[in-house]
Formats: C-alpha cells, structure tokens, sequence
C-alpha cells in the first residue's frame, strides 16, 4: 500500500511476501485427521491474508478447529512496532501463536460460562434478582434486575455514567459504587441494550460474593488449568505486560453517527480507547467483560468444550445442560439499542441467524462473541467448527470491512452443514 495512502487510511506497512510476516505451527495443524482437504484450509488462510492486506491488522492470529481437530493455527504480522503511530526506529516484534492478545469483549463469553457453572454448582438461580446476593444493587430502583438479565443484556445498566474518569474501570470499589448508585433505563428486560463493560462487573460481585472468592481464582481453578491453558487471564502480570500484544486504533477516524455509537458503547472515542487499552493500569486490571487475555488457540480449546458438551479431553469440565442453557436463545431478534443493529443473544453470548447471520450463511446453531468489533470467536455444531481470529487493530468503519465479511463467508463455505447425525453439540 502507498505510503499516502497508508496515512490516509491510518494503516500499518505491509511487506510484499507476506511469508516473512507469517508464523505457522506446522506440528499444530492436522487437516488430515479430519479429511479436510488442503485446498480448503488454504482457501481460508488466503482470506485472512487479505484482511491483512488492508493493513488495518498490525498482527493477526488464527486458530480453527473441525471435527474436533485443529486445522489453521498460524499468525501473521507484528505483535508490536508496526502500528500507523509506531515510530520507525521502534522495533517490530513478530507475531506468532503463542503471543498473548487481549479478547476485549469476547471475554464475555468466557465470564458467561463461569456464571453458568455458578448456576449447575448450586450457588445462585440465574432467574434471582442481583440483589438477592447483592443487596447494595438494589438502589435507584434495580431491586428487580436479574442476573439473566444482567447475562442477556437486558439489565437496563449498558454504560458507565458520562463523565465518568476512565481510572475508575481498574477501581474495583469505585465503579461498583456508581453502578449501585445508577438508575437503569429500564428494568422489565424486555428492550436488548449491549452491556460493553458494565455486566461484568455486577458478574464479578455476583460471583466473589456467593464463592468467598476472586473470580480470577474461579476462573483458574474451573477453567483454565482444566483446559490447560498456559494465559487465559483477566489482564496479566506485570512480568508478562512486555509479552503482550499492542492495540491499534487503526482505520479512518469515525464520524457521526458512527462516532456517536462508539462513545455510547465503549465511553470514549477510538483514540482513547487505544490510549486506555495500552495503559499498563487497564492491562493488569480484572475487568471481566473486557480484558481476558490469551491467544486464538485458546480461545478455540475453550469453545471446543462447549460444542463438546462441556467436555475437554475426556475431562467433564460442566454438564451439558450447562452448556446448552448457555447458548439457548433467549428473545428474538432484535435491534440493539446500544450499537443499533439487530442482534440475537443468548444468556452470555451472540448467536448467529438464518439465513445469514453474525457468524455468516446459515449459521442459526452458531454462538459465539465478538471482540471489540474485529475480533471473532464462534463455534458452529452445523458445521462442527470453532473458529478463533485474534488481531490488534480495531477500525471501526472502513475498507476492511468486505475482506472481513468474505473471510466468515469463506469459512461457512468451506465447512458446510453437516447432516444432524454427524453434529458435535444437536441443536437442542
């Protein structure tokens, strides 16, 4: 891409032979074993070339899974030092699997379950108002707000209030206090209003208050040494933050209405959502709806275990009833009065649609969450595939957007429905 053009774009530099930039682990990727063709696998990989290509990805990661197999595990580009801002001088760190990325939003999927196995342990009734465990939740008229709900995007709570100082999100006192002290829009749950970072939180009290303990510690104890995972951290150490994937707000700079939305979702436009997300303070926090960090391979191993039923490796991680209440549709489709388009969720996650959805053609059966609007991590029982694109560049608008759609179109192409006998997790 022309250097011009690069800064009028706010793109990274991307090289010519796109094999100097790529990093596969070859003993990762076993195709074979699943009867996959090498013509699809490559038929997908060319597509994230592509998204790369439009330079809005400093570095991107892939990990997909078929049959239960994994099949793509490759990264491509620079974990650090190639963003649009980044000085020349600085060096450029590659990309490779096992370089820690933060999840953003699809980290909601993951503090989901842990609410779920909160629910199959006998710990709280999902149906229960917060305040049943919460009591201080119940101010300013939020006696009646569920933690299904809170789960559902439908607590009536999407957004910290205006004004409020950005340190407050790794305050973990202080932003409570606001979140009780907040009066909701709503309390009936019958309007969807995408929760960004404020379900979390309440999750987070919910949790620690029924347990007697962090969740950082229920997460490690019921998932991540389960599943073997070596990161899968709310945020990471301070000896690890050098490990860590850069963010890039990458991409034309949006303008209303776009503009508009992203303040209402996220509290702050793009460039101070990169300034914030780079912030050692935000990267050692525990936000549990926003800054789980790990790689796309583990993110797919978490997704394999559900579309497994809650198995791992023959280990029982949850029940499967467990896990089908968590990707059971609760409502309809309908428009999200947050980032205004219509969406179908599920008690902790998005689902996909027919006859094309989020998670592309006909994928009604598909869950999975999306990561500050470019990452996504999705998991198909149709199709028998988990899917995992990691990357560190978040434009909102721009001309990505189609080598985007085209890599989940090429993905549904290249794994078509199965017939229902032979799915990993039937449709309930």
């Amino acid at each position: 891409m022309h250097s011009l053009a690069r800064r009028a774009l706010h793109t990274c530099e991307i090289p010519r032979d796109l094999a100097s930039v790529t990093f596969r682990d070859s003993a990762g990727e076993h195709p074979e074993r699943a009867g996959l063709p090498q013509d699809a696998v490559e038929a997908v990989w060319q597509s994230v070339e592509a998204l790369y290509r439009t330079g809005v990805h400093p570095g991107i990661q892939l990990s997909v899974r078929y049959q239960g197999e994994q099949v793509l595990h490759r990264a491509l580009g620079h974990a650090q030092g190639n963003g649009p801002g980044d000085p020349a001088a600085l060096p450029r760190i590659p990309m490779t699997t096992e370089t820690p990325v933060c999840y953003f939003s699809a980290s909601k999927a993951v503090t989901a379950l842990l609410i779920h196995m909160l629910a199959e342990q006998g710990l709280v009734n999902l149906m229960d108002p917060v305040s049943y465990y919460c009591p201080e939740f119940a101010k300013s008229g939020k006696r009646t707000i569920t933690v299904h709900q809170i789960l559902s995007h439908r607590g009536g709570i999407p957004a910290i209030p205006r004004e409020t100082p950005i340190d407050v999100l790794w305050d973990r006192d202080e932003i409570w206090r606001l979140l009780c002290a907040a009066r909701p829009v709503e309390v009936d749950g019958a309007k969807v209003a995408y929760h960004a970072i404020t379900g979390g939180f309440v999750l987070q009290r919910v949790l620690e208050k029924v347990t007697g303990d962090t969740i950082e510690n229920y997460l490690d104890r019921y998932l991540r040494k389960p599943l073997g995972m070596k990161w899968f951290t709310y945020g990471v150490t301070p000896e690890h933050l050098h490990d860590l994937a850069s963010n890039y707000a990458t991409g034309p700079t949006p303008r209303f209405p776009v503009s508009w939305i992203v303040n209402r979702a996220l509290g702050g436009d793009i460039q101070t959502v990169e300034r914030v997300t780079n912030d050692p303070r935000f990267q050692e926090a525990v936000i549990p709806a926003g800054n789980l960090c790990g790689t796309a391979e583990e993110m797919s191993r978490f997704f394999q275990m559900m579309l497994n039923g809650g198995l791992w490796n023959g280990k029982r991680i949850c029940s499967e009833i467990t896990i089908r209440r968590a990707i059971q549709q609760f409502g309809s489709l309908q428009m999200d009065r947050t980032m205004m388009i219509p969406m179908r969720f599920s008690a902790g996650m998005m689902l996909g649609g027919n006859p094309v959805g989020l998670w592309g053609q006909q994928s009604r059966y598909a869950f999975g969450h999306v990561g500050l609007i470019n990452k996504l991590c999705w998991a198909d029982p149709s199709r028998d595939i988990v899917v995992s694109l990691l990357n560190t560049g978040f434009p909102i608008v721009g001309h990505h957007i189609p080598a985007l759609a085209r890599f989940v179109y090429t993905v549904c192409k290249q794994f078509p429905v199965l017939p229902e006998n032979k799915r990993r997790l039937a449709p309930a």
